[in-house]
């Protein structure tokens, strides 16, 4: 007893460890995209900005381009870290994630359908994107629902439903005159470019809303990722606590996404990347919202500077996130169809 005792003591103090490693690295993230770029403004300047002062030349390069730009990465990343991990560990499968099972190429083709056909404002654009990301997550609940919800089944669905939106999105684009074309690309590929506070407010909000009803909910995801009967056995509603999980993480999602576009694979890979860190036992939702935050900032950084050209964020996401994608296959069918 006292040895099980101690081995859960130690895994605290790992987890406590980790993610206030996470939270320092985050920060330093943060503060480095709001001082460093074609100029550079020291911290006491930046401070300043954040104070609401006048700053010569740093009130609009800190205050007006880096600031707004920043904070969508922070939100948007832990955003897509809290939602992807709670379908990963809900449905207890870790290829699954918004970017597999449809949510965001529902936000995707109504974004292309919006911009190229009916040529909406950006404002427009985004509450389109959020209504279609909500109604395809309902379409995939509801037909993967029979006396439940069972994982394998929803990921089927929710690929199958992905590849057809996929498909519209791109007879979409194949139509689309030079100047929609370009402006669709953009927000398909996941860009932070010419952020803004109007953009950036939505998804603050949501985070603010939605995240505390995951965390709430952290404990009955744990046991789910149990099997519904084990979780049933526990003492939890199975359902109600599913359909609370997919309606706040989808909500995260839908907010993320239309503020920032479908950030390829920071959803996919937080949650593998925050279990190694952290090791077993224990919640992952904040420290795959930190994961992906960091993923963000250091993806959108590297993209802005450190390259002769300037590459969206979700480019630089892809890059990364496709070998692991890749290696999750390999991975499974190596041991047989278990991860």
């Amino acid at each position: 007893m006292r040895a099980v005792t101690r081995t859960r003591v130690r895994r605290a103090y790992r987890r406590r460890l980790i993610v206030c490693a996470l939270l320092v690295l985050v920060g330093a993230a943060f503060a480095t995209t709001l001082m460093a770029g074609h100029t550079f403004s020291p911290a006491s300047d930046v401070l300043r900005v954040i104070m609401g002062e006048q700053v010569p030349g740093a009130s609009f390069t800190v205050g007006t381009l880096r600031l707004p730009r920043a904070v969508l990465a922070l939100t948007a990343g832990f955003s897509f870290g809290m939602a992807g991990v709670a379908f990963q560990t809900m449905l207890r499968n870790p290829l699954t994630s918004p970017d597999i099972i449809g949510i965001s190429a529902g936000a995707s083709a109504a974004a292309a359908i919006a911009i190229v056909t009916f040529s909406l404002s950006e404002t427009q654009v985004s509450a389109l994107a959020i209504a279609a990301a909500l109604g395809v997550a309902l379409l995939v609940y509801v037909l993967a629902f029979r006396d439940g919800v069972a994982g394998t089944r929803l990921i089927l669905i929710g690929i199958g439903i992905a590849a057809l939106l996929d498909s519209g999105t791109s007879y979409v684009l194949s139509r689309a005159g030079e100047w929609d074309l370009q402006a669709a690309m953009r927000w398909l590929t996941g860009s932070l470019n010419g952020t803004t506070w109007e953009e950036t407010a939505p998804t603050v909000l949501a985070v603010l809303a939605l995240g505390p009803v995951l965390l709430f909910e952290g404990r009955n995801l744990s046991a789910l990722s149990l099997g519904d009967d084990t979780a049933s056995a526990l003492g939890v509603r199975v359902e109600r606590t599913r359909v609370t999980v997919i309606v706040a993480a989808v909500g995260l999602i839908a907010f993320a996404t239309a503020a920032a576009g479908p950030i390829a694979f920071v959803a996919f890979l937080s949650g593998p990347i925050a279990a190694r860190l952290t090791g077993t036992g224990g919640s992952l939702l904040v420290p795959a919202g930190l994961v992906g935050s960091l993923l963000v900032l250091v993806a959108d950084f590297t993209g802005q500077y450190a390259f002769d050209t300037r590459y969206p964020v979700g480019v630089v996401t892809g890059v990364l996130g496709a070998p692991y994608l890749v290696y999750l296959i390999v991975r499974t069918n190596r041991a047989g169809g278990s991860l």
